[in-house]
């Protein structure tokens, strides 16, 4: 799968089309995204939440440059580029950052519900800053119902029933905002750089950044590396990074970045399905209900007025008939 879709990043490169198409890219974000919480909560298994994130980004960095030099990509170095992969690179250690200490203290479903409100963050920051659609009656609906699903998620019975777990849902909220403001930014400055360039770029400033952390703070290589977490720093490396990376930045350049966002829309549901069957991690009433609220109110915060405006065209062109 991963050979064969850095195939298609080539020919896409090569011919200057866009042989990716935009739905199979999108499938492809989602499959990564879905699976990456739950990795992300194994990969710091007995060897510490930084030891995962460091060593994921520094193989990272290594491979997107290696696939970079082998399909010939264009990695412009003028300041508008830099701008771009400085804008990438803050958003790979911020947000990955705060989400690998946050999921140590939540199941791995939650991160992705939580990831949930990327669009309505992102969105809000796209009309601020990329001048994209106006917020409308619709959209802050939408942004209501989403918040009201957070609150019923985490604030029925004994969801967050210690400290700890409250810090890990705030950890995972910053992760979320750093993430969309990463997003705008990258969509703002990217001026047709290759996906794969951007996420190289972005990892070759966040990775020595990531391992300097991991220096400063642990710095103590261990003992032991399990084999599930041997493996899922392999898989986060390889498909959470670079590949999940390319694509979403792929998506990103020629796509709005509210509609590249809506990703979250689904990956809640899938990440908590497999975090329920492969981790054991609970999928009680509250949550499913709470996970709801926040997909209907994506709904009405993306297709709201769409479906309002064809509505009332709807309404006008009966009245005329009957007229």
């Amino acid at each position: 799968m991963v050979c064969g879709l850095f195939s298609f990043l080539y020919l896409d490169y090569f011919w200057e089309e866009k042989v990716v198409s935009i739905p199979a890219a999108y499938i492809g974000v989602i499959l990564i995204w879905s699976t990456t919480p739950l990795a992300i909560k194994w990969s710091g298994d007995e060897v510490g939440f930084l030891f995962g994130a460091a060593s994921r980004m520094a193989i990272s960095a290594v491979v997107a440059m290696l696939f970079v030099h082998l399909l010939r990509v264009k990695m412009p170095w003028h300041k508008p580029a830099l701008h771009t992969y400085v804008a990438a690179g803050f958003g790979i250690y911020t947000a990955m950052l705060c989400v690998y200490w946050g999921a140590q203290y939540i199941p791995s479903g939650w991160v992705s519900v939580i990831f949930g409100l990327a669009p309505i963050t992102t969105g809000v920051l796209a009309t601020i800053w990329l001048n994209e659609d106006a917020m409308t009656v619709n959209k802050i609906g939408g942004a209501l119902l989403g918040v009201v699903g957070l609150m019923i998620l985490f604030g029925g019975g004994d969801s967050l029933h210690n400290d700890m777990m409250a810090y890990g849902v705030v950890a995972v909220l910053l992760s979320t905002a750093f993430h969309s403001v990463s997003a705008v930014w990258v969509k703002r400055t990217n001026d047709g750089i290759h996906g794969l360039a951007v996420t190289a770029g972005g990892l070759l400033l966040s990775a020595p950044v990531f391992l300097l952390t991991w220096l400063m703070v642990d710095g103590v290589w261990p003992a032991t590396i399990p084999t599930h977490v041997a493996w899922s720093i392999v898989y986060l490396s390889l498909c959470g990074s670079v590949l999940g990376f390319a694509l979403y930045y792929y998506l990103l350049h020629h796509m709005e970045a509210s509609r590249t966002a809506l990703i979250a829309l689904i990956t809640p549901v899938t990440a908590l399905l497999l975090g329920n069957q492969l981790n054991d991690e609970p999928m009680t009433m509250i949550i499913v209900i709470g996970t709801a609220f926040i997909a209907l109110g994506l709904l009405c915060y993306e297709y709201g007025t769409k479906l309002f405006n064809r509505r009332h065209f709807k309404n006008e062109v009966e009245v005329e008939i009957k007229k």
